[in-house]
């Protein structure tokens, strides 16, 4: 019997964090909103995570790929500006051109 309590108290417990966090709140007019759409989404995941702000699977593809190209671009300017300190002198102590 106290095995039962510990589970319902553990249950307990975690439904008040998610109350006390907003989670069911946002849960439940996701669900509405799911619910009251006239046309179903092919992907209810990806209705969910829009509704609630998150980037969709796509998203995220695109920025990866992206920050991939500027960090290229950041290493090619780096190279570019060392390449031009040394050819300029700029930036060497003086007396040490």
């Amino acid at each position: 019997m106290a095995s039962y309590q510990a589970v319902d108290q553990k249950k307990e417990d975690f439904r008040k964090y998610l109350e006390k966090h907003g989670i069911v709140d946002s849960l439940t007019k996701v669900l509405v909103a799911l619910y009251e759409e006239p046309e179903k989404p092919d992907s209810p995941l990806e209705y969910v995570k829009q509704f609630l702000g998150g980037p969709s699977d796509i998203d995220v593809e695109a920025i990866k790929a992206e920050n991939d190209e500027l960090k290229r671009r950041v290493r090619e300017l780096e190279l570019k500006v060392e390449e031009l300190t040394k050819t300029s002198g700029v930036g060497k102590p003086e007396g040490t051109a």
